[in-house]
C-alpha cells in the first residue's frame, strides 16, 4: 500500500489516464530494454512503428545479437542517433556471451553494457524487474522542478542529484516501476513543456511553482549557444550503370551508415573545389563534375547542415581507395535501398531511383 500522499495521487491519476503503449504491460526485460533505447531523443509517436517492426524481426535478445551490424542498422534507419541501434547490438552479444542471454537485473550490470547509462540501468531495473530506482528523464524533471520550484539550472551536477533525492522522497516501496512510468505520462500528458494544463492536474495543491504562478519558467534552462550551420558537398559518382556510395567511419557523427561521398566546406573555398579536395582525401581519386543535383537541408541536434549534390564521374580508370571511409562500393541504383543512410543521402537515393523510373 502507498502511504505517500502525492504518490498515491499520482499512481491513481496513472491507472486511469496512462498511455496505452505497445511496450506497456510486457513482462520481456528485453522489449522494455529496445523501448527505452529507442525513447532516447525521439518521441513517441515516432518511435512506437519503429518498435513494433523491430519485435517483430528480431523477438529475442539471440535474435538481435546474431543478425548482421547492417540489418540492424537497415531497420533503425530514419530513428536516428544511429550509436544506439550498434550499441544495442553490441550489448545483445554480449548478453548472449556472458549472462545466458538474459538481460541483468542489476543495475550496476546494466550499466555495463553499452548504451545504457544511468537512466536506461534505473527504468529498466524498476519496470522489468521491480527494483526500487528512481528513473530520471527530461519529463519528471520538469515535474519536479515544478513541484518544489527548483530555481537552479537543470543538468548541472549539483541540480540532478537534489532532484533525484526529491524523486527518492517521493518513491513508494514496490511501485517504482508504476511510479516512473506514472510521472513520465504525467510529464508528457498534463505538466507539458509549453502548455501545462494545471487545471486537470491532480498534484496542483503541493505545486509550488503553480502557487507562485512561475510554472512556465520552470525548469531553469541554461542559456542555449548559437546552433552552427555547416555547407557540405556530395558526389554522385556513377559508372557502367552503377553509383559509388561509402560507409562512414564507426565513431563519430552516422557511423556505419552509408553516404554519398564528400565533405565540408571550408571558409572561402568554393563548392566545386570542396567536392573534389573531399573525394581526393576519402577515395584518393581525382573527379569530374557534371551537374548539379540539388540541394537538402537538414538539422541535426547542436547544428544544421544545406549540402549540394554534383553527378561527377572519375576523370580516369583508377579504383577508389577507402582512405577516410571506412569501405565503399558500386551499387546499381535499384539496390541503394538496402544501404542504411542518414536523412539527406536517403533523399538523393530517392531521386536517383524515381529518375531512373522514369526513364
Amino acid at each position: 500500500m502507498v502511504s505517500n500522499s502525492l504518490a498515491k495521487r499520482l499512481l491513481i491519476w496513472y491507472g486511469k489516464n496512462k498511455r496505452g503503449l505497445p511496450w506497456r504491460g510486457s513482462d520481456d526485460p528485453y522489449a522494455i530494454w529496445v523501448s527505452e533505447i529507442m525513447l532516447q531523443q525521439t518521441r513517441v509517436e515516432t518511435v512506437i512503428p519503429y518498435f513494433q517492426r523491430w519485435m517483430e524481426q528480431y523477438p529475442t535478445i539471440a535474435d538481435l545479437a546474431h543478425t548482421s551490424e547492417h540489418d540492424v542498422l537497415v531497420s533503425w534507419e530514419g530513428l536516428g542517433y544511429y550509436r544506439r541501434a550498434r550499441n544495442l547490438h553490441l550489448a545483445a552479444q554480449i548478453v548472449m556471451s556472458e549472462y545466458d542471454g538474459k538481460l541483468p537485473a542489476d543495475v550496476n550490470l546494466l550499466r555495463k553494457l553499452p548504451g545504457i547509462g544511468e537512466y536506461t540501468a534505473a527504468a529498466i531495473a524498476s519496470i522489468a524487474y521491480g527494483s526500487d530506482k528512481v528513473a530520471i528523464d527530461g519529463n519528471i524533471r520538469r515535474v519536479l522542478t515544478r513541484l518544489y520550484n527548483v530555481a537552479e539550472p537543470i543538468g548541472r551536477p549539483d541540480t540532478e542529484n537534489h532532484l533525484r533525492n526529491l524523486a527518492e522522497s517521493l518513491l513508494p516501496a514496490g511501485f517504482a516501476g508504476d511510479f516512473n512510468q506514472a510521472l513520465m505520462d504525467f510529464g508528457a500528458l498534463i505538466c507539458t513543456s509549453r502548455n501545462p494544463i494545471c487545471a486537470e492536474c491532480p498534484l496542483q495543491d503541493s505545486c509550488e511553482a503553480y502557487a507562485m504562478d512561475i510554472v512556465k519558467e520552470r525548469p531553469v534552462v541554461k542559456t542555449k549557444t548559437r546552433i552552427p550551420h555547416y555547407t557540405v558537398t556530395a558526389a554522385v559518382i556513377q559508372r557502367d550503370h552503377k553509383v559509388l556510395i561509402a560507409q562512414r567511419p564507426l565513431d563519430g557523427l552516422l557511423g556505419g551508415l552509408w553516404e554519398f561521398p564528400g565533405g565540408k566546406l571550408i571558409p572561402g573555398e568554393e563548392l566545386e573545389d570542396c567536392l573534389k579536395r573531399e573525394i581526393c582525401e576519402e577515395l584518393d581519386v581525382d573527379i569530374r563534375i557534371m551537374d548539379s543535383l540539388g540541394s537538402y537541408q537538414h538539422a541535426y541536434t547542436h547544428f544544421r547542415v544545406t549540402l549540394y549534390a554534383f553527378a561527377c564521374v572519375l576523370k580516369n580508370g583508377d579504383e577508389p581507395r577507402a582512405r577516410q571511409v571506412r569501405d565503399y562500393c558500386w551499387v546499381n541504383t535499384e539496390e541503394l535501398e538496402n544501404y542504411p543512410m542518414g536523412k539527406i543521402d536517403r533523399q538523393i537515393a530517392i531521386r536517383l531511383i524515381n529518375e531512373k523510373h522514369r526513364r
